[in-house]
């Protein structure tokens, strides 16, 4: 296109200059180079800035695209999909019978929603909703954007009985909100949006424990829907600790910052911990009434809260006149020298091979068998494995704690007899929405722990954090995720509140990410959810939480 003065507006893409209308869409600039990305382009960014495609272009920029293959233009995809899911649902059952909808948590690529409703869900009404999703699809209906007035957005919530949305916009420190509408229904999302449901062109949705199950493809594979495997142990543990909210009234953060707000904050305190704790001392009396089991096996993703577990669990098991010994799969490290390396030439510590497993059997064969054993002792400086004289031999009442990533894999433990194990799978999965259609991914809260620690114990910067965090999640999904339903029990290690106390902390180290860096979206992002919560004074933390492994003051040597 060609064009002079104040009516043209010039967009440098790779490089070259082109010339648009003022006005035009960055929807129909994204067409044009379409055929020269794989994957759908979701999202543009415009001198460094995010901006959706149905933002027009109004000065001369710099712009490049963002796919679905991207983390954050997957993201877009699936809020997306979940506005046209929850429109859907509300065409298909009405208003009248669903009063609401609320989307749980993520199962691998299915996100599961609760509808509080009349009757009960049957596969009947979620081919109905399925259906109506693939029609507003075809119909390639707009999804426009709207700025409201806080007390405007507060009154459509009202009247459409999003509660949680409501109470959400009372602590809004801005003025106004942005709100999307799909056909005359109004939602709000926190984050980016596709600009029609035409790009939906790869979702299902099925029954799945009396909620409807959204399947989307992954970030890894954004063009098909992957065989969903059902992960039951996962499902009930997910679905006990939002029981837990849902019994202290906690079901969302306008329910956290009104306990906040209302002074109730140190009672709610106790009691999640002393659920936790409740917990913790059934899954003690289970093995102990098991008999026979000398290997207490516990595996999680990075920041689950393991070692805090362990600790507390060892304390619980002594209830028992158990005498519970902690040992680190991490001490049966390879020398440094002998550690695997990845495709990028860097060591993998994540790798199996990087433990030493031919040794580690032998060890708990011996200390079976009733010989003792000196255990060794990872020097991470050095690199290296030493010994320093601590040596141990299993009596009746002794039960080794093992904590690793690969505790849960048969590998690890491959010569040791069955019965002698009992398998723990320990997560960060959290419980609590932004509101009902906005859920917390548990990713988010664990990199905000992992990133508070690092901080505190390595000096760690918040840019690296974030930069080594696709790599720990890829070492998660080979390692550890695989194993988890084989546990002999699973433990969620969040804390309702949590991320309320992690917020003072965590905002200072992004607030250090600078614009232009690679890591500036996602902290900017991060910082744009701690916005939705009011602090809490760490003071009210108890001393043995799994919270003080991460902002420090612990008890235990964690």
């Amino acid at each position: 296109m060609k064009g002079t003065g104040e009516y043209m507006v010039t967009i440098t893409i790779n490089g070259e200059k082109k010339q648009y209308p003022k006005g035009t869409l960055y929807e129909e600039i994204a067409k044009e180079y379409q055929p020269a990305y794989k994957d759908m382009i979701a999202l543009v960014i415009e001198n460094g800035k995010i901006r959706e495609l149905i933002k027009p272009a109004v000065k001369d920029c710099e712009l490049s695209f963002l796919t679905i293959r991207d983390n954050i233009g997957h993201k877009a995809y699936v809020r997306t999909a979940t506005m046209m899911l929850v429109k859907a649902v509300y065409d298909v059952l009405g208003r009248d019978m669903v009063k609401k909808v609320k989307v749980e948590f993520a199962i691998g690529q299915g996100y599961y929603c609760r509808l509080k409703m009349d009757e009960k869900l049957t596969d009947q009404h979620v081919r109905l909703v399925g259906d109506r999703m693939r029609e507003l699809a075809e119909q390639n209906i707009p999804i426009t954007k709207k700025s409201f007035s806080i007390d405007e957005a507060m009154e459509i919530f009202r009247k459409n009985r999003m509660e949680d949305k409501e109470k959400l916009f009372r602590y809004r420190r801005s003025s106004f909100v942005n709100i999307y509408c799909l056909d005359g229904f109004y939602d709000y999302y926190y984050g980016y949006m596709l600009p029609s449901t035409g790009y939906l062109k790869y979702f299902d949705v099925m029954l799945y424990e009396n909620g409807i199950l959204l399947l989307l493809p992954s970030m890894e594979a954004p063009d098909k829907i992957e065989y969903f495997e059902p992960k039951e142990k996962f499902f009930h543990t997910l679905m006990t600790s939002a029981n837990w909210g849902e019994m202290m009234g906690i079901d969302s953060v306008g329910d956290l910052n009104d306990t906040i707000c209302d002074g109730q904050i140190h009672d709610m305190i106790l009691v999640q911990e002393a659920l936790q704790e409740r917990r913790i001392g059934e899954i003690a009396k289970e093995i102990v009434d098991r008999g026979n089991v000398k290997f207490v096996l516990i595996a999680g993703p990075s920041s689950s809260g393991k070692t805090t577990f362990s600790h507390r669990l060892s304390i619980q098991l002594r209830t028992y006149g158990m005498i519970p010994h902690p040992i680190a799969l991490d001490d049966y490290f390879v020398n440094r020298e002998d550690t695997p390396r990845d495709a990028n030439g860097d060591y993998n510590f994540e790798c199996l091979e990087a433990i030493d497993i031919k040794k580690f059997n032998e060890d708990m064969n011996r200390l079976l068998s009733g010989e003792t054993v000196e255990l060794p002792q990872f020097n991470f400086k050095l690199g290296k494995r030493e010994y320093h004289g601590n040596f141990k031999k299993l009596g009746p009442e002794d039960i080794l704690v093992i904590e690793g990533i690969h505790g849960l894999n048969p590998a690890t433990t491959l010569s040791l007899p069955n019965e002698s194990k009992f398998k723990i799978y320990i997560s960060a999965l959290t419980s609590i929405n932004v509101d009902e259609h906005n859920r917390i991914p548990t990713t988010d809260g664990r990199l905000l722990r992992r990133m508070v620690r690092d901080a505190r114990t390595r000096g760690t910067c918040a840019k690296r954090t974030i930069e080594m965090w696709p790599s720990v999640r890829r070492g998660e999904e080979q390692y550890i995720f695989p194993f988890q339903e084989s546990a002999d029990e699973m433990f969620n290690s969040v804390l309702i509140y949590e991320l309320a106390v992690l917020k003072q902390y965590a905002e200072p180290l992004l607030f250090g990410i600078k614009k232009g860096e690679p890591e500036y979206y996602e902290a900017k992002r991060l910082l744009k959810f701690l916005e939705y919560f009011q602090g809490i004074d760490s003071k009210n933390v108890p001393s043995n939480s799994i919270c003080r492994e991460f902002i420090g003051g612990s008890y235990f040597n964690v």
